[in-house]
């Protein structure tokens, strides 16, 4: 659940999350060996469960709480996280609506 007002909040609404992670990655480019890269699964996996667990208001927060998280990997210099509201519930015939933030690890 997503949405900063109650009708948003009696139905998931529909989002699209990109993420671009700044790494170096040169070891694994170089070699292809797997054990050098981002689980990429384990990201999206993280990334649902956040979703469901944290149930923010605002997209804002979503994208923070998203960045924190992928912050966190081992290597990643940087995250990149975009979150769209697919149909957002406003007057303007708006297709989507959305934030897009870049953070670096503390």
């Amino acid at each position: 659940m997503i949405g900063a007002l109650a009708h948003e909040r009696t139905a998931p609404q529909p989002l699209s999350i990109d993420v671009d992670l700044h790494a170096d990655l040169s070891r694994a480019g170089t070699t292809d060996n797997l054990n050098l890269t981002i689980d990429y699964g384990a990201v999206c996996d993280r990334i649902v469960a956040l979703c469901d667990e944290a149930q923010p208001q605002l997209l804002e927060r979503l994208a923070e709480l998203i960045a924190a998280e992928l912050c966190g990997i081992d290597g990643v210099t940087a995250a990149t996280v975009t979150v769209t509201k697919l149909r957002p519930p406003v007057a303007a015939d708006l297709g989507t609506s959305g934030v897009r933030i870049t953070r670096r690890p503390a």
